[in-house]
């Protein structure tokens, strides 16, 4: 699960992480209806005139809140030198359609602003804390080449990225932040706050089951303090249930709508680009049952895992999901039965088929407990179902049906 750049810093400032303050404008809570222009200038006006009095800073940036980087080189970010400037420039975001390299062609559309004020920067860093699945250890990664993207970092300066391995047995320990405080050419005056910077992240990603957490730029600013300027944080969906405080910051808006559909029925579903629709139960099959679908030549339109227990009910709302695709051309369901039992599916296929008024071509693989019962439940609804007797078998037919 993926929050906002003024989510995030609320949950840094929770461990002592500086961030640059802010206040919060919404144009919209739908997506569809937006604020009238003269209500948000009113709001982002009354923004800008309470930092101006808690903060009192030289200029103000309003900033396009999306699930994406990239937005300032889109326009989602604008840099303004007096109050009166605040309106228009929010104004001029609120609404727009943001295409980013993250975001894909269709880009997103902006209804948060972040309006915040601007900071005396006088170096930008780079900081990041992921899990190094390989090493089963933490890295804290950090560049002197912050504000740019870490991908291009890598590939064009890998020289110029340091990092450091934690185990989650010691935890962050002071010489972590020391290491990267040197490597960063730090100057000595600055490193006690540094390794505190460094902590109180650290901290939040162990904390809050966090599966990354950036911060892109930290900056140091005129008067020698390190400040988060961005962050960003992904949490692993999984350990949710221990946080439901963050559950709250999920909105719902930033993602595919058959994702958000998906997870109501709990389906493990992500959106392709292809015109396949796929219905599988296991994660590793359904792995395989795309792979084979490229492999004689067509291509998926979703991975969806309806797990190993689902009911007719859970196949249904899964038929219904991947309909909603209008890519999608035909359907393969390739289930193999073991807690799930194939009559159980055949019947779920049906009912579904029924209450849909299926038109795009259906292939079905069944195999496993109950598959004769299953084949034969399907063989008399009377519907329009291409069996399948193999996985290659039902690849070849939806290809064929797709094409």
């Amino acid at each position: 699960m993926n929050i906002h750049e003024y989510q995030a810093k609320s949950l840094l400032k929770r461990f002592k992480v500086p961030v640059s303050e802010g206040v919060l404008i919404e144009g919209s809570r739908d997506g569809i209806t937006f604020k009238s222009a003269d209500q948000v200038a009113l709001e982002a006006t009354q923004a800008a005139e309470k930092l101006k009095k808690e903060v009192n800073p030289a200029v103000f940036v309003v900033k396009a809140q999306i699930h994406a980087g990239g937005r300032g080189k889109a326009g989602g970010v604008k840099v303004c030198k007096n109050i009166a400037d605040v309106p228009t420039a929010a104004n001029n975001i609120m609404g727009k359609v943001l295409v980013t390299p993250q975001t894909g062609a269709e880009g997103k559309k902006v209804h948060k602003l972040w309006i915040e004020g601007g900071s005396d920067i006088k170096k930008e860093y780079y900081l990041g804390v992921v899990l190094d699945r390989a090493l089963s250890q933490v890295v804290m990664m950090a560049s002197t080449e912050g504000g740019m993207e870490i991908e291009e970092v890598a590939e064009t300066h890998p020289e110029k990225i340091f990092r450091v391995v934690i185990n989650p047995g010691t935890g962050f320990m002071a010489y972590h932040g020391r290491t990267l405080a040197n490597a960063l050419g730090l100057p000595a005056e600055l490193h006690k706050d540094a390794v505190n910077f460094f902590k109180g992240v650290y901290e939040c990603f162990m904390k809050m089951d966090c599966s990354q957490v950036e911060i892109n730029p930290m900056v140091v600013t005129g008067d020698n303090k390190i400040l988060a300027l961005d962050a960003k944080i992904n949490f692993d969906d999984n350990a949710l249930f221990r946080h439901p405080d963050v559950v709250e910051m999920r909105d719902t808006l930033e993602e595919n709508a058959q994702d958000v559909e998906a997870s109501k029925y709990e389906l493990a579903y992500i959106a392709l680009d292809g015109n396949i629709g796929c219905l599988v139960n296991g994660a590793g099959l359904a792995m395989a049952t795309l792979d084979i679908i490229k492999l004689h030549g067509g291509t998926p339109a979703n991975f969806l895992d309806v797990g190993g227990g689902a009911s007719k009910e859970k196949v249904t709302q899964a038929f219904k999901i991947i309909l909603k695709d209008p890519k999608v051309k035909a359907i393969l369901v390739n289930i193999f039965g073991g807690i799930m039992k194939c009559d159980v599916i055949a019947e779920g296929v049906i009912a579904a088929a029924k209450e849909l008024q299926l038109k795009v071509p259906l292939v079905v693989r069944l195999e496993g407990t109950n598959v004769e019962l299953g084949k034969k439940i399907l063989s008399e609804s009377g519907l329009k179902i291409t069996p399948a007797d193999d996985l290659e078998d039902a690849a070849k037919k939806v290809v064929a049906a797709a094409r």
